[in-house]
Parts: structure tokens; C-alpha cells; sequence
């Protein structure tokens, strides 16, 4: 938790810095990448992907300051026109490009140019060691790289590596001259810069065409040079993001259990037919003698964690007090002067008790709802998950914050009576939602802790546990909150994977739940009407979730578990202890 809480740290100091030199409050940073309502922005040149490994803070801080200059200084829509089909010399435009746009740093900035310096030197050095520059395609379109970035830089190139590309640039530079010559010379109109791109581009990707023909036919090439050559050129082909491939093949395990990244569809959401969805309490759907069972198993549970609620509670308050207006203290020393004691400046001048201040109170004005993924996987963690629940609805209706419990499954496995429907009537292609949803409320805003107690105990009813559709069980619980009065409204969605529907996912698409899930978050995200929070149950929540935070529940619970949580939802703007 230490260190995703670092991660996210280091990508919102990056995303604040783009933002600023952009102008753009769509941007953002999730999971090492940089975003535009949530979608991922393209990598256009090698250097700009972070090694995942790497986590300093400069590597980072220099891939985003390379991408917040790209979208300053490149159009775009002219940059597409121009861009050659031919996919290595495509590269070579684009890595040209991006070099272009680096070299026009705004004035007074340099520690931007620092970032972007240290940025191409790690890269360099990483491709440098890793052997890649090696072969001879490989050392081609390093040396390529290098030159191109010092002519438009004005760095040396990288001294490590100056003995390698010496003999490859002594030999290209009579065909790339007058090409570099006017790639420093038009730097700054990007039209005009293109026009030499374009022809150095082409002429890289010529080279390295009758390298391939030469290395074909000549019989006692060694295998792994050419092994290595292949390498050194996928390397280089690794950056180019395709629209239709996933840039990560699967979320990064916590502990246990891998979910799915959601890729990007042109589909629509919509909903089959809603006549099955219902809204239930489930706590009406238990005998109140095995409702009484479940909540003295609860309470055993709980009992054995030994956790301080009281001060729990005291903690919470302080990380989501808001300062409230709260009329004045008169009598002070200092602030606005008081015009009722200035009197008793004439009749005792050496009084200074003649000012008033503004009085604030801290109060948590806010409303949290924890809405549960009561899908089948969820059920081995369940227990835990109420254990946690319970505890922070105690101890944050202790500290005056209204709270509810909510859930989200669905009424059938495998679409049920929707699904059927949707046969009856001739299985219409793209359907959309095709299943039945059950959203549940064990706790609602009205009610406090101690009246709800039992209720919350009904997540140890088995046949809850089936299918989950997260995102309009988010747009249902931020509803339920946007009704309310309280300045704050907080989501925090407890789950252990992607959304998972069968019906849905099979007569649609797979990622079709996926990307609705992510317009969702990435809706209220822009309305900033509720703050929607992803909480992992042994899994890492980043590729849906903006601010997420994995948990291992398979440990029992301790109270600085219970101070990562609360320094999460306050949002870290207050240094909380509750050890």
C-alpha cells in the first residue's frame, strides 16, 4: 500500500505539471500513462515509455514533460496528413517530431529541460546496455536517434555510447546532412520541419531495407544477430500504440488474482429492457433469528480485531472536516478592527483587545457510500469485506458523517429472464445490458449504525453472491448521493475485478461492460458532482479507478491498516495517526 500510495503520489505532482503547461484539466496520469478522460494518450517516441521498474520520480516527471510539449507545439491533424505509410519510416516521423517538439522549451524553464535531458540519456543507456544497439539495424537507428536529438537539442550526444555510433555516423552522414541541416534550421514551423523529416525518415527506412536484403543473402550471417537485429527493431516498433491493441495485458496482482485492463469500443451502452432490474433490502430476506446468527458471527469477527473505534472516529473527523463559517470571536489582538470597542481606545490607549475574528468550526459535512461488488469471487472475501465495512460505518457515524451500504449483483445467473426475452424476440445483434440487476441497500443514509446493524449483516447471505454490471451500480449509488444536501459525496467501490456479466459479455463484446465502466467514472470525474473511489480487494484498481488503493484482506485487519484507509478517503490532505 506504501508504495502505490507513492505512485499515485509522483503521478499527480506529473499530472499537475502538464496540466499546467497545457491548459488542459482533462489530462491526467493513471497507471504510468498519461490520459485525456481516462483514455490513454499515444507514446510517440521510445524514450517517452517508462520502464514500469523505474520509479524516480525524474523518469517520470521527463516522459511527462516530453508529452505536455508534444500536444503543445504539434498539430496534430497536420502531423496525421503528413505522416508516411511506410511503418519504419512512420517511426523515424514520428520520433523527428517529437524531438521537434522538445527542443522548443518555453523560456525560464530549466528544470523542464533538465527532465527532458535526463529522460533521453536513461533511455539511451537502457537501450545501450540491454545490447540492442548491437546489431547493425539496432546501432542504425540508435545512432539515428542520436544525432537527431543533439542536432536538435543542442546536447553532445550520450559520451557512453559515442564510441559505438562513431564508424555508423561517419558512414549515414553524408546522406542525412543536409536533412539534419534543415530539421535544426526549421525547427520551429512545423510544416517546414516536415518536409526534411519526411525525407530523413525515408531514407532511414531505406537503409535499413537494403540491410535486411544484405543480411538475407549473405549465407553465414550469424542467428544471433539477427536475433538481436529483430529485437532492436520490435523494440522500436514496441512504442507505436494501435488503436485497437491493448497497451497492458492485465492489471497488476496485489496478492492474488488478475483482472483485465479495458480496451476502447465504439459501442454504445444501452440497456436490453429493465423490467427485471429491482432494488432490494436484503435484510428483509432473512429470518430474523438467522439475520440475529449472522450478526453475532459479525461480531465475533470484529471483536477479534481489537480495534480502537473511538479513536478511529476521531480520526476519520479530522480527515474530512470541512472549516465552516461559524460567526466571530471578539476580544482578539489581532484581525478586523472592532468598531464597537473603539471607545475604550480613547479611554484606555494602551487596550489592544480592539479586533474580531472570523470563527471556523471543522465539521464533516460529508455523505460516504460503500457500495460492494456482491459478485461469485467476492464471496471468499466477504467476510473480511463486512468486517471492514461494519467498522468504518461505526466509527464514521461516530464522527457525524452520513454513510450507506450498498450492493450490486444480479437477479439470475447468465442474463435470466432478460437473456430469454431477448431469444423470444430473434436475438437482435449488439443487444447491450442483458441480464437482470439487483441492487441492494443494507444501510441507507437515514438510518444510523446502531438501527442498521443487523441489516449490514445480510452480506453473509449466500445467494446474493452472482454476476456484477459496476457501472450503472456506480451512476445508482452517486444518484442516491447527488440527492442528498452534504457539501462532500464520496463512492468508495469495494471489488476484486473487472465487471463480469455473462449474457452481457457474450452477445456484446468483452470489454463492452469495461469501457462503460470507465465513461461512468470518467463522467463524474469531469462533473466532479461525486468523488468515485475504487477500493481492490487483492488487486490493483488503476486502470478504472483515477484514486484506488489496494487492500490485503487475507491478514487480519490492524489499526494502521485502518489509518492507510482513512488518510485515502480523507484524500491526504491531513497527516493522520491513529497507531
Amino acid at each position: 500500500m506504501e508504495m502505490d500510495r507513492h505512485r499515485e503520489q509522483r503521478e499527480n505532482l506529473c499530472a499537475s505539471a502538464v496540466r499546467a503547461l497545457t491548459g488542459d484539466a482533462a489530462l491526467d496520469y493513471r497507471n504510468g500513462r498519461l490520459c485525456r478522460d481516462l483514455r490513454p494518450l499515444p507514446l510517440n517516441a521510445p524514450h517517452l515509455r517508462r520502464d514500469r521498474m523505474a520509479n524516480r520520480l525524474d523518469c517520470l516527471r521527463g516522459a511527462a514533460d516530453g508529452a505536455a510539449l508534444r500536444l503543445m507545439r504539434s498539430d496534430a491533424t497536420l502531423h496525421s496528413r503528413l505522416c508516411p505509410a511506410d511503418p519504419v519510416a512512420r517511426l523515424v516521423f514520428e520520433l523527428l517530431e517529437q524531438l521537434r517538439c522538445e527542443s522548443l522549451t518555453p523560456p525560464g524553464m530549466p528544470g523542464l529541460v533538465n527532465n527532458l535531458r535526463q529522460q533521453f540519456e536513461a533511455w539511451s543507456r537502457s537501450f545501450y546496455r540491454s545490447g540492442q544497439a548491437e546489431s547493425h539495424i539496432g546501432n542504425l537507428l540508435y545512432t539515428v536517434a542520436q544525432i537527431s536529438w543533439s542536432r536538435l537539442s543542442g546536447w553532445p550526444v550520450l559520451e557512453e555510447t559515442e564510441g559505438l555510433i562513431e564508424h555508423t555516423r561517419a558512414g549515414i552522414a553524408p546522406a542525412l546532412g543536409v536533412s539534419l541541416a534543415g530539421l535544426r534550421r526549421h525547427r520551429a514551423e512545423q510544416s517546414a520541419f516536415a518536409v526534411h523529416a519526411l525525407e530523413m525518415a525515408h531514407l532511414v527506412s531505406e537503409m535499413i531495407r537494403d540491410a535486411r536484403e544484405q543480411h538475407t543473402l549473405d549465407e553465414s550471417a550469424d542467428k544471433t544477430d539477427d536475433e538481436a537485429t529483430r529485437t532492436a527493431v520490435s523494440l522500436w516498433f514496441d512504442f507505436d500504440d494501435n488503436e485497437n491493441a491493448d497497451e497492458d495485458e492485465s492489471m497488476a496482482a496485489v496478492v492474488t488474482g488478475v483482472g483485465r485492463v479495458p480496451g476502447a469500443s465504439s459501442d454504445s451502452y444501452r440497456v436490453f429492457t429493465q423490467r427485471y432490474d429491482r432494488e432490494i433490502h436484503p435484510g428483509s430476506l432473512v429470518r430474523k433469528a438467522l439475520l440475529a446468527e449472522y450478526r453475532e458471527r459479525l461480531d465475533e469477527r470484529i471483536a477479534t480485531q481489537g480495534i480502537n473505534v473511538p479513536r478511529l472516529a476521531h480520526a476519520l473527523r479530522i480527515a474530512l472536516a470541512i472549516p465552516q463559517r461559524d460567526g466571530w470571536s471578539f476580544g482578539e489582538e489581532h484581525g478586523r478592527i472592532d468598531g464597537r470597542r473603539l471607545a475604550q481606545l480613547v479611554s484606555s490607549p494602551s487596550e489592544r483587545r480592539l479586533f474580531r475574528l472570523e470563527r471556523e468550526t471543522p465539521l464533516a459535512d460529508c455523505a460516504i457510500s460503500f457500495l460492494i461488488d456482491c459478485s461469485g469471487s467476492m464471496r471468499a472475501h466477504i467476510e473480511a469485506v463486512a468486517v471492514m465495512v461494519d467498522t468504518l460505518v461505526r466509527a464514521l457515524d461516530q464522527a457525524g458523517v452520513t454513510t450507506e451500504v450498498l450492493g450490486f449483483t444480479t437477479g439470475a445467473w447468465n442474463g435470466g429472464r432478460a437473456r430469454l426475452d431477448w431469444m423470444a424476440r430473434g436475438r437482435q445483434p449488439h443487444p447491450g445490458r442483458l441480464c437482470e440487476l439487483s441492487h441492494m441497500v443494507f444501510k441507507d443514509a437515514s438510518t444510523n449504525w446502531r438501527r442498521a446493524r443487523a441489516n449490514i449483516a445480510a452480506l453473509f447471505k449466500a445467494d446474493l453472491f452472482r454476476e456484477g454490471v459496476d457501472g450503472e451500480a456506480i451512476d445508482w449509488a452517486c444518484t442516491r448521493l447527488l440527492a442528498r444536501n452534504e457539501r462532500r459525496r464520496i463512492v468508495i467501490v469495494i471489488s476484486d475485478g473487472s465487471p463480469m456479466e455473462g449474457a452481457t459479455v457474450l452477445a456484446n463484446n468483452a470489454r463492452y461492460l469495461d469501457n462503460h465502466l470507465r465513461e461512468v467514472i470518467a463522467r463524474h470525474e469531469a462533473a466532479r458532482d461525486v468523488e468515485v473511489l475504487g477500493l481492490g480487494i487483492g488487486l490493483d484498481l488503476s486502470p478504472y479507478y483515477r484514486h484506488c488503493l489496494a487492500m490485503d484482506l487475507s491478514v487480519q485487519p490492524t489499526m494502521a491498516m485502518f489509518g492507510e484507509l482513512v488518510r485515502w478517503i480523507g484524500g491526504r490532505r491531513h497527516a493522520v495517526s491513529i497507531r
